[in-house]
């Protein structure tokens, strides 16, 4: 598979396309916030849109709005953490949790982004689909959920530093 195009960013990145369940996982409080925001508010605006311009509204929209604004926040929240494993927003903290989980991995002897089942064309397929794929989110929502060794990284600063 050809290299990655290394981009220019403003902080060091820590991985150009995380699984799935680390991104959810390295959330920050203030993403989980957005989420909330983001769920509580679609059915308030709602409700002041209805103030404004008063038409019959169903409890049935007030739910549909709040899946909607559940969706919506959800996706920006990823968003969030995923700008901070590609280096383009302030992540000091997920780089001390990056290091820290995959120097125990690697201290282990187990592979660093987990194993797959699946061959190793698919697995390059995945990753050319997912990679940078938070950015596409108003196209298609897509997520990495495969095991792959296409991270944009150096694997070699996760060794297990020797002690004498």
């Amino acid at each position: 598979m050809p290299l990655q195009k290394a981009i220019e960013t403003p902080y060091s990145p820590i991985d150009c396309d995380p699984h799935a369940s680390r991104v959810v996982r390295y959330m920050r409080t203030s993403d989980i916030g957005v989420w909330a925001a983001g769920t509580a508010g679609a059915p308030f605006l709602l409700g002041l849109w209805n103030m404004a311009d008063p038409v019959p509204t169903s409890r049935v929209a007030y739910r549909v709005a709040g899946v909607l604004g559940f969706v919506g926040g959800f996706l920006l929240a990823y968003q969030r953490s995923s700008l901070r494993f590609w280096g383009w927003s302030e992540n000091q903290r997920e780089q001390e949790m990056d290091m820290k989980e995959l120097r125990q991995l690697a201290k282990e002897g187990k592979p660093l982004y987990g194993t797959s089942d699946q061959p190793e064309w698919v697995q390059s397929a995945a990753h050319r689909n997912s990679v940078y794929s938070a950015l596409k989110f108003s196209a298609i929502p897509m997520f990495n959920f495969v095991n792959h060794p296409h991270h944009g990284t150096d694997a070699s600063k996760y060794a297990p530093e020797k002690s004498d």
